[in-house]
Formats: structure tokens, sequence, C-alpha cells
């Protein structure tokens, strides 16, 4: 299991969305449930998640429409379709909209669990998204969040716990734009102006960092937030 994974559940349904919120909490997971397809993508552009799990029929844009908006976001996070349907038509829409995987209802918890676990693991080996790896390569770099160590070559350089932070959430979303606000609350705890300054900071230590790799960029995304990007 991926403990702290954090978990954005769409389901219409009030009565199963409670279930599968509940589950998925009591395995570890950190949930957000939204309800149509609307509120999931206007989350999905504020807020950062390890996987979707993405009920197909929805009010407002239905499952399709919405991990397609999801894939522009990001091109990483797991889908896992919740669905009635189970026509291999409908399935192959499923996956030419991104997403990764399907689950006929009705369906077991512990299947659901098991089918998150393994596109967690999958996304982590690759390199993607993932709350538990510690190790990243970008560029040139091997960064180590664990020792806090940014290396390349032979030139190894110790990160301050909050650079480490700001590193990994960075590499964690590797050219996709964290947004600003997300990562004020997510690392400092809430988006103040004085954590804003602060932030303002940090970014440009890790500039300095990054600046022996030519390939690798910070960049600052106007009036939105930041995107590490390897040319």
């Amino acid at each position: 299991m991926t403990p702290s994974a954090r978990v954005l559940l769409v389901e219409d349904d009030p009565n199963l969305g409670s279930v599968l919120e509940e589950f998925l909490e009591l395995k570890g997971y950190s949930v957000l449930r939204v309800t149509d397809g609307e509120a999931a993508l206007a989350t999905a552009r504020g807020e950062l998640f390890d996987i979707c799990v993405l009920d197909v029929m929805l009010p407002k844009k239905d499952g399709f429409e919405v991990a397609r908006g999801l894939r522009q976001l990001s091109k990483e996070m797991p889908i896992i379709y919740l669905t009635a349907r189970g026509r291999i038509e409908d399935k192959a829409q499923g996956f030419e909209a991104g997403g990764d995987d399907y689950l006929t209802k009705p369906f077991s918890m512990e299947e659901l669990i098991l089918r998150v676990q393994a596109l967690l693991r999958r996304t982590a080996k690759n390199g993607a998204t993932g709350q538990g790896q510690e190790v990243f390569t970008f560029g040139g770099f091997t960064f180590n969040y664990a020792k806090r160590t940014l290396t390349l070559g032979g030139k190894e350089s110790t990160l301050t716990s909050r650079e480490a932070d700001l590193l990994r959430l960075l590499a964690q979303h590797l050219g996709t734009v964290v947004r600003r606000e997300v990562a004020l609350k997510l690392i400092w705890g809430d988006d103040s102006y004085f954590n804003a300054r602060s932030m303002d900071v940090f970014i440009s230590k890790l500039r300095k960092y990054l600046t022996d790799d030519p390939r690798v960029r910070l960049m600052n995304v106007h009036g939105v937030g930041y995107k590490l990007l390897v040319a």
C-alpha cells in the first residue's frame, strides 16, 4: 500500500460514494470526494492527487470527458473507471479518453484496493507521481528526498527540509504546473502573504541549485504557479 497517497474520488451515488470514501480512508489513503464531472475538473485544477477513482455516469460531464480533462492536467496520474457498462466498446472509449483501468459494478472493495495499489506502484516505478517516492531523477540530477541530497555528477548538495519538501512536490509533478496556493497549503500549511514571500525565497534557492544542469528549468507560470521541466 502507498500510505497517505491522495485519491480524487468522483462518484455521484451518495451511498456508494460514502462507502468508498470510508473504505479508502480506512486503508490509509487521503480522499477528497466530489459528485459531478465539473467539480472533479475544478478540484483537480486546484489540488494535486496521486490517483483518480472515477465513475463513468456523472452529472454535468461524464467520466470520459473528465478523464480527457484530467489528462490535460497530468499525463501520469492513474485513472480507474467505475462503471455498470461492461461492453468492449465502452471500455475502448474509456481507454482512448485516458483511463488506465476498469472496475465493473458491482465490485468488491478489496478488488478496488488491489487495483489502486497496483497502479500506484506502477507510477512510482516509472518515476511518476506517488507520495511514497523517495528518489527522483531529472536531467542529470538525482534527488534523494530521504537524505535531502541533490547530486549531479560528483557534486552533491544538501538541502534544508523545506527545500527538499518543495523540490519533491515539483519532481512528483514533473512537467506539470504546481499551483502556488496548493504548494503553500501542502508545505507551509496556509497561503498567507508571509508564507508566499517565504516560498519565493525557496524557489530562488532551488533555481540556483538547478542551474548546474542547463537542461533543467524551474519555470514561473505567471499567475498560476511553478513547473519543473527537463529539455
